[in-house]
């Protein structure tokens, strides 16, 4: 039949003139995919073989699009790809969420230094997210701490530190809610020591 693709066994080639299905044209999209995440295609071949391979018709069509790919690796993607996280990846993204916000909430529960240092320590080796706000959390708590320490020197430095403190607060559930809503925050006029 001139409309059906049998499946080739081991080392065969299908005919040139059968007409190629979805499959056959998923899976050749598949290896140009492969090939160009190697760096083995460039991004103008790249446009050039998907455009051929989701056109054409025969495996005439699609031979000389994967005749310079024969060596890429199998690609083992099931057809119908969703895009959709799964469950574990959603998982275990709320939990850097929840670990970041940790680090700039774990101050206002006065732990201003040690609660950024050990959420660093713990999960900033694995996440580049968490990484990030905690560096944030324990420059800005370093920077309020010191300046504290230097402001309650003087008079008018006593007077200013509950105004800092309640700002610092303010800043800290700001800097929270950024965290668990997967944005990033910079607090203002803080000197970072911590890279």
């Amino acid at each position: 039949m001139a409309g059906v693709s049998k499946t080739p066994g081991p080392g065969e080639m299908p005919p040139a003139h059968l007409r190629v299905t979805h499959q056959d044209r998923e899976h050749v999209v598949e290896h140009v995919k492969a090939a160009y995440a190697d760096g083995r295609l460039d991004k103008f071949e790249f446009d050039d073989r998907l455009e051929r391979a989701m056109t054409a018709r025969t495996h005439g069509d699609l031979m000389p699009i994967m005749y310079d790919l024969r060596m890429s690796p199998a690609v083992s993607f099931p057809p119908a790809q969703s895009s959709a996280p799964t469950p574990t990846a959603e998982a275990s993204e709320s939990n850097e969420r929840l670990a970041a916000a940790l680090a700039h909430f774990l101050p206002i529960l006065g732990f201003p230094i040690v609660g950024p240092l050990l959420v660093l320590l713990i999960g900033g080796k694995s996440s580049p997210y968490i990484r990030k706000h905690a560096v944030e959390a324990l420059n800005f708590n370093l920077t309020v701490v010191g300046g504290s320490f230097l402001l309650a020197i003087s008079f008018v430095g006593i007077v200013l530190v509950p105004f800092i403190l309640i700002v610092s607060l303010i800043l800290g559930i700001v800097a929270s809610v950024s965290a668990l809503s997967d944005n990033e925050y910079r607090y203002p006029m803080t000197v970072r020591l911590v890279k």
